[in-house]
């Protein structure tokens, strides 16, 4: 707090270069290379692979409804990246079914190009690999900022409840963005680009399982709002005490340091153990919430919020006055 301007910058700035290689964050869907090598179901999928065209394990079942079944079949061979598809099989009248393998694999661009260009013939539905990943993925981008707001909102309005500021929930939220950004730069580090595969024991596939940011961001963002809640409540009680900002600020740090200390690293060892998992996105797991769990308790705590707290002084509990009352 003596030096909060250059420890407030120091830490922000250390944050965000965590979470640069966030920016190249690329996604894919879960697959046989999720398991470890002595899994049978890899082993097989590896050797299809090996020997066969690469879409072969991830063949792109197609519904054609209405007369024109037999044409669309045509059509659907003349596609760019279509490596074969299986004779047309009647399901009921004026219904049947195909299946269409790729020249690539089911997350290749080509191959998800070719299943947008299925699902524009007349009565067309899409199944398998690829098409589970373009619909999830359209479905977490429409809903995701509808629950982040929600989010985002909840945690304002319940920490200005705790703290009667408007300043400090919006500062709580920033740093746990912060802190959530730099964890998901060390995720992109080590499993995207393939750091640490000795030491972890397993193989990078060049992307992040879909779904890991979604649970990242819930376990993550809510433990670190419930540690700002002990710090900040402990905070607004000394101040309310008569304490100037500063001794307010120390006194709080000291009452909850060992408390959240513990909670975190006691956090940390029990969900850190899922790094010893050989299933890959338990892998992931593991590692993502601790290293955001380890990341507030340690410099979102310890230096951004005395720094931030002790150059903004006063204006920490800043609130119009019928909001106060």
């Amino acid at each position: 707090m003596r030096r909060a301007g250059p420890v407030a910058l120091a830490s922000a700035a250390l944050l965000i270069l965590l979470g640069l290689p966030a920016l190249g964050i690329r996604f894919t869907g879960i697959d046989a290379r999720v398991l470890p090598s002595s899994a049978s179901a890899r082993r097989a999928t590896e050797l299809l692979r090996a020997h066969f065209p690469a879409g072969t394990d991830s063949p792109i079942e197609v519904v054609l409804r209405g007369e024109g079944a037999d044409s669309a079949v045509r059509r659907i061979r003349a596609l760019p990246g279509v490596e074969a598809v299986s004779a047309p099989r009647t399901l009921a009248p004026g219904v049947v079914t195909t299946q269409v393998t790729p020249k690539a694999g089911a997350m290749a661009s080509g191959t998800k190009a070719l299943v947008r260009s299925i699902r524009r013939l007349p009565g067309a539905s899409v199944s398998g690999r690829t098409a589970w990943f373009i619909d999830t993925s359209q479905t977490l981008l429409r809903r995701l900022p509808v629950a982040l707001g929600i989010l985002v909102a909840s945690v304002l309005v319940l920490l200005f409840l705790v703290t009667r500021s408007f300043v400090l929930p919006v500062k709580a939220v920033v740093m746990n963005a912060l802190g959530l950004l730099a964890a998901f730069g060390i995720l992109v580090f080590v499993f995207q680009d393939g750091r640490l595969e000795g030491l972890l024991h397993y193989v990078s596939e060049g992307a992040i399982e879909l779904t890991q940011p979604v649970l990242l961001v819930a376990v993550a963002f809510g433990l670190a709002t419930d540690y700002g809640v002990f710090l900040l409540s402990r905070i607004r009680e000394a101040h309310d005490a008569g304490l100037p900002n500063r001794e307010a600020v120390a006194l709080g740090l000291e009452r909850t340091g060992r408390v959240i200390t513990a909670a975190a690293l006691l956090f940390c060892v029990a969900v850190g153990s899922f790094a010893t998992s050989s299933v890959l996105i338990v892998k992931e797991v593991g590692v993502g919430i601790a290293l955001a769990v380890l990341i507030d308790a340690t410099l979102v705590r310890a230096l951004l919020v005395p720094s931030l707290m002790a150059l903004l002084g006063d204006w920490n509990w800043w609130a119009p006055r019928r909001f106060r009352r």
